[in-house]
């Protein structure tokens, strides 16, 4: 069992790490090579279409009255989630999106409250005043910020992460009732439904013969690794840690940022990130992260999710 338990942490520690890049990474398309909306719809599909090869395998049906809210999942999860994801890391700094995202858990914590009627505690509420105050000022020094900050982009990115909080909350029934690959392959299936109309004609113009083998590999990095991938191994390390481990490794995704953007400054002598990375962001950083630790540290929320890899 401590060998399983190594090999859940690696799987984190991967996940996390292709989370991390894909902030850099995703940034580079766009642009260039892609509008938002267009790689939203290209990975929704990519990525829905390998789930759905893996759920030919999983036998279990959906019954009609979970459809509705497979739909609202698919809306929150996947559709507005990564449209409001992409669109704002499009504008805003890999730096910055990845410092929100690591707030997902007070906003899931506030949502849980309010529709599951969940208990917040004292230092819950500490926890979600110091957080909300570091993303507050994260976002709006976007406003006045050195580098590629922008406080549009910022704030999308947060209504991102307060989209999945909400799917977070909504999708917790369905994970104790299916499987996760039958509940996962419904939402992307909706979540295609939901992502057409805003992508299909920016992918209409894409001019795919303008992409280098560059860009291609960072298609596939994004479609591949941080969408599919990134879910099989939590899905694995889910079997063998607690969710509350399993949501800690949050804490990574800007230190991966961090680490990317000053190696493509320092040693590719790109420069387009050079200014990202200051004082304010690093405390805005700490704070979110002290949040996160302050709302989880007796036990893990009762409202994080418990999934199932596998239902006998």
């Amino acid at each position: 069992m401590k060998y399983k338990n190594y090999k859940a942490h690696l799987a984190l520690l991967g996940a996390n790490i292709i989370y991390g890049g894909n902030f850099l990474i995703a940034k580079g398309l766009m642009p260039n090579y892609l509008q938002p909306f267009a790689l939203v719809l290209l990975r929704v599909v990519g990525a829905g279409l390998l789930f759905w090869i893996i759920k030919l395998f999983v036998k279990e049906k959906i019954e009609k009255k979970d459809l509705p809210l497979l739909a609202f999942c698919g809306l929150f999860g996947v559709s507005a989630n990564m449209l409001f994801f992409f669109y704002g890391l499009s504008l805003t700094s890999p730096i910055d999106a990845s410092i929100i995202m690591t707030s997902t858990p007070v906003i899931v914590l506030i949502l849980s409250a309010f529709i599951l009627k969940e208990k917040i505690t004292r230092n819950k509420y500490i926890g979600i005043l110091i957080g909300g105050i570091g993303a507050a000022i994260l976002i709006l020094y976007g406003k006045t910020a050195a580098g590629t900050s922008s406080i549009i982009g910022n704030l999308f990115v947060f209504f991102n992460a307060t989209s999945y909080g909400f799917y977070l909350v909504l999708v917790k029934p369905l994970m104790k009732k299916y499987k996760a690959f039958t509940v996962i392959s419904w939402m992307f299936m909706f979540g295609f439904a939901f992502t057409i109309p805003f992508g299909i004609g920016d992918l209409a113009i894409t001019d795919f013969s303008a992409f280098t083998t560059n860009a291609y590999l960072s298609l596939a990095y994004v479609i591949v690794g941080t969408t599919f991938l990134t879910y099989l191994l939590n899905i694995y390390a889910l079997n063998y840690v607690s969710p509350s481990v399993n949501g800690s490794y949050i804490y990574l995704q800007p230190v991966v940022s961090f680490i990317m953007v000053s190696l493509s400054t320092y040693l590719f002598n790109d420069t387009t990130y050079a200014k990202d990375i200051s004082m304010v962001k690093i405390l805005s950083c700490i704070m979110v992260i002290a949040g996160v630790y302050l709302i989880s540290r007796k036990k893990a929320l009762s409202f994080k999710l418990r999934l199932r890899s596998t239902k006998k």
